[in-house]
């Protein structure tokens, strides 16, 4: 099956890639978890925990991973399977629908603000405000960092202004200063030239996405100064342990939208035509 340029590894899969449930049986061997205890299950659902990638701590990178809703069942289902070191625990502050998005969105925009090197205090673009950036926005804040948005569709503007962001724009708008960090959250590779504008010499941009639109030429001095362009790949369990944890202590919260199992064809179109405000959410158990 091919959608778009997406091929799916194999046929029949069950989707969802950010879980949240109960522990209804535990097998022999696990020691960690107990039935009846809330966890979430990320995107990375299992490493060989052995190769080279992994013994560096660099378990995202593994080539043997297998992948939630991907290349094994997802959420999408009345249970799953996931091996025991490999499911999250979940503060008690957040219920399961606002704990779900943050399984994925939120973890990965974790990590790409990681591999932009934020530091408190900076100043940081973030190119695109979907999902993942109006919760890395709230991590940026309780930073103590100034936040501009480059975006296009009001609805997005809109809750990026209601977020706090001290400058909102349109990509092909330049915001009033240089930035130290930007994080490019938005499958467009025409806004990687865009990005390394906005920051200063010195500065370091990340690209969130799994996937984006050809990257154009630039010129080197876009570059030059030692600007550094990382890209993001995947996640580990300690970026989903750490957080989950500041996501709490930072009182981060989802703006989403509910789906019932039926509708998620519904849902995954408004996701596409960009109609969903923060995230999109299937309610399973209430389906």
């Amino acid at each position: 099956m091919v959608e778009g340029d997406l091929e799916l590894p194999h046929l029949p899969v069950v989707p969802g890639h950010q879980v949240v449930g109960v522990v209804e049986a535990a097998g022999d061997a696990c020691t960690r978890l107990t039935t009846g205890r809330r966890v979430g299950v990320a995107w990375l659902h299992r490493t060989d925990q052995s190769c080279a990638y992994c013994r560096r701590g660099e378990e995202n990178l593994c080539e043997a991973a297998e992948f939630t809703g991907w290349t094994v069942d997802g959420g999408y289902a009345d249970a799953i399977v996931v091996p025991e070191d490999f499911a999250v625990d979940l503060p008690d502050s957040l219920s399961d629908l606002e704990a779900a998005p943050l399984l994925c969105a939120g973890v990965i925009g974790y990590r790409a603000l990681r591999r932009a090197e934020v530091q408190p205090g900076d100043r940081v673009a973030l190119l695109g405000f979907g999902a993942s950036a109006h919760l890395a926005i709230q991590v940026l804040h309780y930073w103590g960092c100034e936040v501009f948005v480059l975006t296009r569709g009001e609805s997005h503007r809109d809750l990026a202004r209601e977020l706090g962001a001290a400058w909102v724009g349109d990509a092909a708008e330049m915001p009033p200063e240089r930035c130290d960090r930007a994080v490019v959250f938005a499958p467009a590779g025409e806004l990687v030239p865009v990005a390394l504008d906005v920051v200063r010499p010195g500065g370091t941009v990340s690209l969130a996405g799994i996937h984006m639109t050809p990257i154009p030429s630039f010129d080197y001095e876009r570059l030059w100064r030692e600007r550094s362009l990382r890209s993001v790949a995947n996640m580990t369990r300690r970026d989903a342990e750490e957080f989950m944890a500041l996501a709490a202590t930072a009182g981060v919260r989802t703006s989403f939208e509910v789906f019932p199992l039926e509708a998620a064809n519904d849902a995954l179109v408004a996701i596409r035509s960009d109609a969903v405000r923060g995230a999109a959410v299937l309610d399973v158990a209430g389906a």
